[in-house]
């Protein structure tokens, strides 16, 4: 996923720790030791997020691990898991939580890298880039809804693909761990998938994919793993222009992507893509400290493909495919490995069923170019896809509807010669899932603002704002990064005089729960950690 510092500008070339509501207010803050200097030296704080830290019940715990390496090229990890005994059956643990524990230090790009445990891809993840002295982060994921493949021994494949030479020098060590707690006492257990079917591996694109469920699947979700990388356009994907549009990253349909997943040649499910801003994108100093939301842990994509599961169940195989609408063809950049996730009728060996109604059309996109001194690109789209089947199952017949809608509105100018070149864009994905006359609504936007400018001395600023905002039901996340960074083109790194201060704030809100954390940075110094909770607090 690289490209020279130089052409970072240019696309183309370039919680929930269960703080109850009884808490009125939590406050901390914390401000650096060390005061902070007039630009970035050889050292800065270790990676941070304020994403809260995932919940664990007070039970029985073990911890095994998984992988540990020192990843200097494009050489995997392999191994074999073992699942531990001590905390509970395995299989029916009431948590697994797993931790990346990583080190790097000299001159390195940001990596895009995974973990594959029973060839199913279990995490993903990017790097920080470090600085001269070195950094270490770590980062945690729940894979609870894996554990009917923990259950087992399994085949272990991670890989975070890397360059060290002369003039890269950063080694990536890692070591990964997984920590199981045991069952607690009169609560259920977690509603984890019974089977979990791997697709592919490691950085590929599902093409063809067989796919055979149990002939008993009551519920079958689709996860998809999907990143624009590489370095190359893809990884800016959000910034393409149309072919008329004088860019230096095209595509017909400019910077409209859409996940799509196939069931025998018909689109079964739609997504709208995180715009995924990796440690080395637009400039490195954005993210010296506090990453871009989910750049540590990358969220999959979910389809729930269960108005399908009728035909699935039929015992025969079926071939699924995972595109990305709008790629310019024969170009590269798109990961999409792929689970299926699903859930059986305990009660019965063989479900019947079929898809009753179905309404997908060609997505909706629109793109006005404006050309001049500062060229201006317009871009909106959006798509829908409602889908209604049924099953027969040993607790009557359940029917299921999902309705999905996407929306894309992008607002690109740029400078002829791109040393202004400014993207505003809003992504919207809205889900609602009605079975048998309950409704569940999921409500995703994406929001990312960055303007970037290389003035006469060569000196680039890059002002960024990313958003990740959910609502579930009742919670809702709200997940918001900024940061003003610039420094000098085309010198060695210490004659860079970088500058940059940086925040996040994560907000969590749900009924008897309330999270919000704050952090802040001024060149790599940690300047602002701030706890609160407001519980009458609007949002």
């Amino acid at each position: 996923m690289r490209r020279p510092l130089p052409h970072l500008p240019r696309r183309a070339a370039a919680l929930l720790t269960a703080v109850l509501a009884s808490l009125a207010l939590a406050a901390g803050t914390a401000t650096a030791d060390t005061p902070v200097p007039a630009e970035f030296g050889t050292d800065y704080h270790d990676p941070v997020t304020a994403a809260p830290p995932i919940s664990t019940p007070h039970t029985t715990s073990c911890q095994v691990t998984v992988a540990e390496a020192k990843f200097k090229d494009f050489t995997p990890y392999t191994g074999t898991y073992t699942p531990p005994t001590g905390c509970g059956t395995p299989g029916r643990w009431s948590k697994v939580v797993l931790r990346m524990d990583g080190n790097v230090k000299g001159r390195q790009f940001d990596r895009l890298g995974y973990l594959d445990i029973g060839g199913v891809q279990v995490f993903r993840t990017s790097t920080p880039e470090p600085s001269q002295d070195g950094i270490d982060w770590s980062v945690q994921k729940d894979v609870t809804e894996y554990e009917k493949t923990l259950s087992s021994a399994q085949p272990v494949d991670m890989l975070i693909g890397n360059v060290v030479d002369g003039t890269y020098t950063g080694v990536l060590d890692v070591k990964v761990t997984l920590t199981f707690y045991a069952p607690e006492r009169h609560r259920p257990a977690p509603d984890a998938p019974d089977q979990v079917i791997p697709l592919s591996a490691g950085d590929s694109v599902t093409t063809g994919a067989s796919l055979t469920t149990p002939r008993n699947s009551e519920r079958i979700l689709a996860e998809v793993y999907a990143t624009g990388s590489g370095g190359g356009c893809e990884e800016f994907w959000y910034t393409a222009t149309t072919p008329s549009a004088s860019y230096s990253c095209q595509g017909d349909d400019g910077p409209y992507r859409e996940v799509q997943v196939s069931v025998d040649g018909k689109v079964a499910g739609i997504a709208s893509p995180y715009p995924n801003v990796w440690t080395g994108g637009w400039s490195p100093y954005l993210w010296s400290v506090i990453p871009s939301p989910t750049a540590f842990d990358v969220r999959p994509l979910t389809f729930d493909l269960t108005p399908f599961a009728g035909l699935l169940d039929d015992g025969r195989a079926h071939t699924v495919d995972v595109s990305v609408v709008g790629v310019p063809a024969g170009q590269t950049g798109w990961s999409a490995p792929t689970n299926v996730l699903v859930w059986q009728d305990a009660h019965r060996s063989v479900l019947t069923g079929a898809v009753t109604s179905y309404r997908k059309t060609a997505p909706a996109l629109s793109n006005d170019f404006t050309d001049g001194s500062l060229r201006h690109l317009a871009t909106s789209g959006g798509d829908r896809l409602k889908v209604s089947g049924y099953l027969n199952t040993s607790h009557g017949r359940v029917t299921t509807t999902v309705d999905r809608t996407l929306s894309t509105v992008v607002d690109h100018r740029w400078t002829p010669d791109e040393n202004t070149d400014d993207v505003t864009g809003t992504w919207t994905d809205r889900q609602i899932v009605a079975t048998n006359g309950r409704t569940a609504r999921t409500d995703r936007e994406y929001t990312l603002d960055g303007q970037s400018t290389i003035d006469s001395a060569n000196r680039l600023r890059v002002v960024m704002s990313v958003g990740d905002h959910a609502l579930s039901g009742a919670t809702r996340t709200d997940d918001t990064y900024r940061g003003d960074a610039t420094f000098t083109l085309g010198v060695a790194r210490e004659e860079r005089h970088a500058v940059a201060t940086t925040s996040e704030r994560y907000r969590l809100r749900a009924p008897g729960t309330c999270y919000d954390h704050t952090l802040a940075t001024e060149q790599g110094v940690l300047t602002r950690d701030v706890h609160g909770c407001r519980v009458a607090e609007q949002q």
